[in-house]
């Protein structure tokens, strides 16, 4: 290692909120108010290129402050690493984050720790990326078989996939990725909206945005449900008139219901055609899943966006729990605990269709399913990526899409770095927008206040 190649000299954290709640956006039968959020992190080193490495992970408003408080927990783990060794083997970081045993007592690997991890791990690989020029999909994919493997942790999942079975998948999945990267190039890779669905829409908000979206080349649309059944109904009936029978309308419920309910309630939407059930129960219900999934076929069943870690993962496989696994990029310990996910999905030959949306969720989540086109699944059958139209103009590289396709980053790096007048105004509660909000907030506080004792007296 070279004196100038630097050390990690800072991790910066800011507590980002966006107010999407006001117009419903994001709006589900479980969550009806989010206010879309990222717990961000910047690494920055003294090396002479002075790039950094950014990643967060996503949150939907309160609570925020506690997931930066998990990221700032893990700093004394992260300054002073020198970059060379960092970029050259972000594994090594993401073992010991999850290896700190006081630490790992607030999990084990799930919940808010385990998401820090990825929010850290997540900015490592970004610096990574622009170290090396490339963007994150293409450093995965023109990786060696055998240094990929090196960055997974197959603890707790070598019952199922050993180093052995991943470094078979991997060289298999090399054969043709050349063709497959110039394919992914030109057309991209598929996508589906949400952005028609939220629950909170009124009929002809979802009648207008269903039919643009096929307008723009979306093949699929999913539909928020899971509150009401005759509204489901209505809202799946509006929908299927609007874009026809040629298009899947996948439906989530957000893990509203009971595995009776599920059963119950996709039976009785079953006559629109649903091409998935997304989240019919809790997310740690892998039997539940299974029993699902038995009853409702020939309509699919997907989860993932809230699965914890690979273990789980592992189980809704090994049970046949699943038809379609839905990979967050934030929600587990990073890139390297995806890749385990990634190479297990490819073992049981399930399709990955990721989660997406929130805040920088899509600029995220479409290198890690390029690469799994590209080096690992080598296919686009029956796999798409989530895409809403929600927050990208905060990023310096938003997603880009092109009839109805996520179309391959250029840029090096993860895609996550957020434009600094974004953070700047949207950082809670002193950002710029934040606080002129709160201020009027309580000058209508006072106004109502004083309207209170004029009355009384």
């Amino acid at each position: 290692m070279s004196s100038s190649s630097g050390r990690v000299i800072a991790v910066d954290t800011h507590d980002i909120r966006f107010p999407t709640s006001r117009e419903l956006d994001g709006s589900d039968a479980m969550n009806p108010d989010p206010d879309y959020s990222a717990a961000y992190v910047v690494l920055r080193t003294d090396a002479d290129d002075a790039l950094e490495g950014h990643g967060f992970t996503f949150t939907i408003g309160r609570g925020n402050e506690v997931q930066v408080a998990a990221i700032e927990a893990l700093r004394p783990h992260v300054l002073g690493r020198p970059v060379d060794e960092l970029c050259a083997d972000p594994g090594s970081l993401v073992r010991d984050l999850t290896g700190d045993s006081q630490l790992r007592w607030l999990g084990p690997e799930k919940g808010v720790m385990h998401m820090a991890i990825g929010a850290v791990a997540n900015a490592v690989w970004d610096l990574a990326a622009k170290r090396a020029r490339k963007p994150l999909w293409q450093l995965l994919a023109d990786a060696t078989p055998e240094w990929l493997v090196a960055q997974v942790d197959f603890r707790y999942i070598a019952d199922v996939l050993t180093p052995e079975d991943a470094l078979h998948l991997l060289r298999r999945g090399r054969e043709g990725s050349a063709a497959r990267t110039e394919l992914l190039r030109e057309r991209g890779f598929p996508g589906y909206t949400t952005s028609p669905g939220w629950l909170g829409y009124s009929d002809e908000k979802l009648t207008r945005l269903a039919r643009q979206a096929v307008a723009d080349g979306f093949t699929q649309i999913k539909l928020k449900v899971g509150a009401d059944l005759a509204d489901d109904m209505r809202r799946c009936r509006t929908a299927r008139a609007a874009v026809g029978p040629g298009i899947r309308i996948a439906i989530d419920a957000n893990q509203r219901w009971n595995v009776g309910e599920a059963i119950e309630w996709t039976k009785a939407l079953a006559e629109f055609d649903p091409y998935w059930i997304e989240e019919p129960t809790s997310p740690d219900d892998v039997l539940g899943h299974a029993s699902v999934r038995e009853a409702v076929a020939p309509v699919k069943v997907a989860t993932g966006e809230h699965v914890q870690n690979r273990i789980i993962f592992k189980q809704l496989l090994q049970a046949g729990a699943v038809d379609v696994l839905q990979i967050d990029a934030a929600r587990v310990g990073g890139v390297n605990e995806n890749l385990a996910i990634l190479l297990l999905a490819a073992k049981f030959g399930v399709p990955v269709c990721p989660h997406a949306g929130g805040v920088g969720l899509c600029e995220l989540v479409q290198h890690l399913s390029m690469f799994d086109y590209v080096a690992l699944a080598g296919t686009v059958e029956d796999r798409v990526i989530e895409y809403v139209d929600h927050l990208h103009d905060h990023f310096l590289d938003p997603v880009v899409i092109g009839e109805g396709h996520y179309m391959a980053p250029t840029a090096p790096g993860f895609s996550a770095t957020m434009r600094p007048e974004s953070i700047a105004e949207f950082t809670f509660p002193g950002g710029a927008f934040w606080a002129a909000d709160l201020a009027e907030r309580a000058r209508g506080e006072q106004r109502t206040a004083k309207g209170r004792k004029g009355e009384a007296a």
